[in-house]
């Protein structure tokens, strides 16, 4: 994407949500509660976020916090798979794992996931039109994240893989005209008490 202005990307994973993903527990309200008040002297243009209920009501929360940011719904912003690879795209000690972590994806999946993806570089990966810095927060799941900081870092497209995000953690990316795009933030949970820090995540990831 070409443009004349710098982009702030912020980049949410939602709060904790329920077993059936319906609502967010209460940890998750207060996860989001909480980064709205971290960000809310952020003069963002716009809120992303996905039609899935965590998403939706995480940035309902968040955007309580916020001035008179408006809340934007799309499918580009929910929660589907990027990228499937081939295995011989994979590397060979880890491409058994990630295709059996794949190999329940739909055909409707295999093939709607990429068009997103792609629809969502265009939309986000790159400067902003105009002359002042553009802030925009996209409230999304885990997978599209992992997507924008994969192409961020000029990373091949299978690299999505593997990247987590916990709850309510902060990711930015900077995006100026003719300069690599910068990873200022990632996973950054600083705004949360340590008991609502890591959700999301298996416990082996887990750090003090």
């Amino acid at each position: 994407m070409t443009g004349t202005a710098t982009r702030y990307l912020y980049l949410v994973r939602h709060g904790e949500a329920s077993a059936d993903e319906s609502a967010l527990t209460e940890s998750g309200r207060r996860q989001a509660s909480l980064l709205g008040q971290r960000l809310r002297d952020v003069p963002f243009a716009a809120v992303h976020h996905g039609p899935l209920p965590r998403a939706a009501e995480t940035a309902r929360l968040v955007g309580e916090q916020l001035r008179h940011a408006p809340l934007y719904t799309s499918d580009v912003t929910g929660d589907y798979v990027p990228y499937l690879p081939p295995k011989d795209e994979l590397p060979p000690e880890s491409a058994e794992f990630y295709l059996r972590f794949l190999a329940d994806t739909t055909d409707d999946e295999r093939e709607r996931g990429p068009v997103l993806a792609q629809q969502a570089l265009e939309l986000f990966a790159g400067p902003a039109q105009g002359e002042e810095d553009r802030h925009e927060l996209v409230v999304t799941h885990n997978f599209l994240v992992a997507w924008l900081v994969r192409d961020a870092m000029h990373a091949p497209k299978w690299r999505w893989l593997g990247l987590h995000y916990g709850n309510s953690s902060l990711t930015v990316i900077r995006y100026a005209p003719a300069r690599p795009a910068s990873v200022l933030l990632a996973n950054d949970m600083r705004h949360l008490p340590a008991e609502l820090r890591w959700t999301g995540f298996p416990p082996e990831f887990h750090m003090p």
